[in-house]
């Protein structure tokens, strides 16, 4: 990689501003400083940028407690997208939402850069699990759960079987491998219910943290990163 933009990457600035630091001796690699803006460096090299320790990450994962309010987008004109939550200085990386959560559904989105594995975590043919918390308008009876279970027709397509955990007359935990438009909410109404308040606890077999108020993320671990498929 190109120095000056792994100088640009590392501390978000610009490639005009990053070449001036370079040329003024400002930057060292693995100890030597060097003043070429167009030499070739590794992503993984040792970065001292006016004095202070810089790293370059090529991916970023984001784990976000998703709040109401907010689309699942990187930008629209008319609504806040969980872009918005971020602070300023993710903007250099381009980040995503792997996957959706409808504006008035919270819990865990994933954010990132990494469209491989972004792809490979929404691919229908990897059945990724998502479990979600649903508060229901009326109770949740066996039958209900059993047809749930099954599979139903949601609109010219029939779920794949889903796991349901009841948590009490009206609560439960659902356990999904798709990620269709309303499809936790379109499976409830299948049976007669509604969903009340949709939150997702879990995705690819990663827990939200629940240290994580509404609005708040963090990275994820390099353990999480690897049970994801992701590469730091």
């Amino acid at each position: 990689m190109r120095l000056d933009k792994l100088v640009s990457d590392a501390i978000g600035v610009t490639r005009k501003d990053s070449k001036n630091l370079i040329k003024k001796g400002l930057v060292s690699v693995n100890g030597e400083i060097i003043k070429d803006a167009g030499a070739n460096v590794s992503e993984d090299c040792s970065l001292l940028i006016e004095g202070k320790k810089a790293e370059y990450k090529r991916f970023i994962y984001l784990m976000m407690n998703k709040p109401q309010g907010y689309i699942s987008s990187t930008d629209d004109k008319r609504q806040k997208t969980v872009l918005d939550l971020l602070d300023e200085s993710f903007s250099r990386y381009d980040l995503f939402p792997a996957g959706r959560l409808d504006i008035d559904t919270e819990g865990f989105l994933l954010l990132t850069n990494d469209g491989q594995t972004a792809h490979t975590l929404l691919s229908p043919a990897k059945k990724v699990g998502k479990e979600y918390f649903a508060r229901l308008e009326h109770i949740l009876t066996k039958e209900d759960i059993t047809a749930i279970e099954g599979g139903v027709d949601i609109g010219g397509y029939v779920t794949k079987p889903a796991k349901i955990v009841q948590k009490s007359d009206n609560e439960c935990v659902i356990t999904i491998v798709e990620g269709k438009f309303h499809q936790v909410k379109k499976m409830f109404e299948c049976v007669g219910n509604k969903v009340v308040y949709l939150k997702r606890i879990s995705f690819a077999s990663l827990p939200l943290d629940p240290s994580l108020g509404l609005g708040e993320y963090r990275f994820l671990t390099k353990e999480e990163v690897d049970i994801i498929g992701g590469s730091l």
